[in-house]
């Protein structure tokens, strides 16, 4: 059953849920926050979606099948350990290859690294095994309610 209600406000609430998982993720970087909660905050808004405009409409809209999401983002988080153990000795410890000192010992550059190739790989696993657990169950719900 399609409702007018969750529809017009799917539509609207989606681009801010997404925006925010976005923002939470990058804010995340440095602060509370990153790769799980942003990756949950993705994975509500293609929830909503779902229950908007069926599970069709959210798969097609996630573009990617969620089991190949959920295992780059586990490729990325193991590329990131693996950066800083062949980097340091240390597995998972942080490389920042685009920030260097001055002789003040300022920072300046890209604050990109391992740390947040990390955090992209938990973000696309945590997107990645929720859309695929909720889209599962409601393909089951459909084909359940089509036999009787």
């Amino acid at each position: 059953m399609r409702s007018l209600i969750l529809s017009t406000a799917a539509r609207a609430l989606i681009p801010a849920i997404l925006a925010l998982s976005v923002f939470i993720f990058w804010r995340g970087h440095n602060q509370p926050g990153g790769g799980f909660i942003g990756g949950l905050l993705a994975a509500s808004a293609f929830a909503l979606l779902e229950k908007a405009e069926g599970v069709v409409r959210a798969r097609r809209a996630l573009w990617f099948d969620p089991r190949s999401l959920a295992a780059f983002g586990l490729g990325c988080a193991l590329v990131a350990g693996l950066w800083g153990g062949l980097e340091y000795g240390y597995f998972l410890k942080g490389v920042w290859p685009f920030v260097t000192f001055d002789a003040e010992g300022h920072k300046s550059g890209l604050p990109f690294g391992s740390i947040m190739l990390f955090d992209f790989g938990v973000y696309l696993v945590v997107l990645g095994t929720v859309c695929g657990i909720l889209f599962t169950l409601e393909e089951s719900v459909v084909e359940q309610d089509g036999d009787d």
